[in-house]
């Protein structure tokens, strides 16, 4: 995709968590772009709502998908649908994700595995069943969510940490094995970003939320502007830059000590 946006325009984009926060403004990034939109989220009114907001706004064709992704087979009947419908997906856009947030030995452990099912399996499922088919057109792209938790272990979250650290790890291993394919792999790694995700992990109160936090609207530009330049790793922000190449040099004890004090509540 690098250097050729403008055969790009009018493709398909499929986008997950799309109800909300970053999904929501990727999509709005797709649709300035003239791409048609397949938006996928588990809250009907707020989807339906988002889909004829942007339809109206850009004047292209935008569908939805009311699916769960954080059930074991929300993956596959996404998939089922799309196929159903008949629609051909260039772009992958894999935003769904939630966190939880608390000492691991205290928390429900049917969450932490629905948690574990929407950020790493069905992203997995997703990228596996779509990705053939863009292979076999030499063209399109798979954009992959994860955070600049995944640069490090994360004492309370845990499971959340350990779960982008995988989005992380797979994507960047996925580039690279399609590299010169015509399919390209971003993964985009923001810091704190004002959303729902605070909310529904419970970290509201979080020193981690208190500064330095983006808006959702200025990391889906930061993101789609280096998907489309077919960039790999894209990190959202000064700061988060500087934190996530900071614990690459930081003793490997000390850093699960530094990110427990800055997830405390305040």
């Amino acid at each position: 995709m690098n250097g050729n946006r403008s055969s790009n325009v009018g493709r398909v984009a499929l986008i997950t968590g799309a109800s909300d926060g970053i999904g929501r403004e990727l999509a709005r990034c797709f649709a300035r772009d003239r791409h048609e939109l397949v938006l996928v989220a588990r809250n009907e009114g707020k989807l339906k709502g988002v889909a004829a907001e942007i339809a109206s706004a850009y004047g292209i064709r935008v569908s939805h998908i009311v699916q769960d992704l954080s059930a074991p087979d929300g993956a596959r009947n996404l998939l089922d649908e799309v196929r159903n419908r008949g629609i051909v997906v260039d772009f992958l856009v894999n935003n769904a994700g939630v966190g939880t947030y608390g000492l691991f030995s205290e928390a429900d452990i049917e969450r932490d595995l629905r948690m574990m099912q929407l950020n790493m399996t069905s992203l997995t499922v997703l990228t596996k069943r779509l990705l053939p088919e863009m292979l076999k057109r030499r063209r399109g792209g798979i954009l992959n969510i994860a955070s600049t938790a995944a640069f490090q272990p994360g004492p309370l979250m845990a499971v959340y940490y350990a779960t982008k650290a995988y989005v992380l790890s797979f994507s960047e291993a996925l580039a690279n094995e399609l590299n010169g394919s015509g399919v390209t792999v971003s993964v985009v790694c923001p810091g704190p970003t004002w959303s729902g995700f605070q909310r529904t992990a419970g970290m509201d109160a979080s020193r981690l939320f208190h500064r330095g936090v983006m808006n959702a609207s200025d990391v889906a530009d930061i993101a789609y502007r280096g998907f489309m330049n077919g960039k790999t790793t894209i990190i959202p922000g000064v700061r988060n830059k500087l934190l996530a190449l900071s614990v690459r040099f930081g003793p490997r004890k000390l850093v699960p000590m530094i990110v427990r004090a800055m997830q405390a509540p305040t």
